[in-house]
């Protein structure tokens, strides 16, 4: 994933690009989990097991080659009730891929999405956060929701500890906050740590977890 420098998304950022969706405007104590680059089976499947933990509703955003690969995990996502996305077939970089190329490989995640379900929205967040204009109005022309989100955690960070990873996903989580975790192999070990301890930390004071 592109290294955004923050783990809050700028205000002037979400004012600039209002046609994604940064967070979800709510005076209810309610926060929106979202996994991106899944399924894979070292780590959805567990993550599945702490969500039930805490009876949590997340939004899976799948790579669409993963949902090939592993089927029965994507279908273990269904099952347990979460919302899933389009992340592209290939986790695309739109900064270094036509138009053209990218499209068709959202297309192509779509396609293998839609085998296991009709979904009654067309999720989609854009892999490494890169995306351009055209590609907006042309993906919101297909009927896709775009959804980025205003805390990052950056638990694919090698660098980052999950100790501080945990104290900035939750001094940066609000009302409605749209958060971004990642199951993938690089986030495995500290997300195992620190997501029951944030989800603990939130519902102690009164929060649910929805799906978007």
């Amino acid at each position: 994933m592109f290294d955004y420098a923050w783990y809050k998304t700028p205000q002037i950022i979400q004012r600039f690009f209002p046609s994604l969706l940064w967070k979800v405007d709510s005076e209810d104590k309610v926060i929106y989990l979202t996994f991106d680059d899944g399924p894979i089976p070292e780590l959805t499947i567990q993550i599945l097991e702490i969500l039930k933990e805490f009876d949590a509703e997340a939004t899976f955003f799948c790579v669409g080659d993963n949902i090939r690969k592993y089927p029965k995990i994507f279908q273990s996502i269904l099952n347990s009730r979460h919302s899933v996305g389009n992340h592209t077939y290939h986790h695309m970089k739109a900064w270094k891929s036509s138009n053209q190329d990218y499209l068709a490989n959202v297309d192509l995640c779509q396609q293998e999405i839609e085998k296991h379900i009709s979904p009654d929205r067309k999720l989609f967040r854009f892999p490494y956060g890169q995306f351009n204009f055209q590609l907006i109005r042309t993906l919101k022309t297909m009927g896709f929701e775009l959804v980025m989100w205003d805390v990052l955690s950056k638990d694919y960070n090698i660098s980052i500890s999950a100790d501080t990873i945990l104290e900035k996903s939750i001094q940066n989580s609000l009302n409605g906050s749209i958060i971004v975790f990642h199951d993938n192999v690089k986030a495995k070990d500290k997300i195992l740590q620190f997501l029951p301890l944030y989800l603990k930390y939130f519902s102690d004071i009164g929060y649910k977890f929805k799906k978007l």
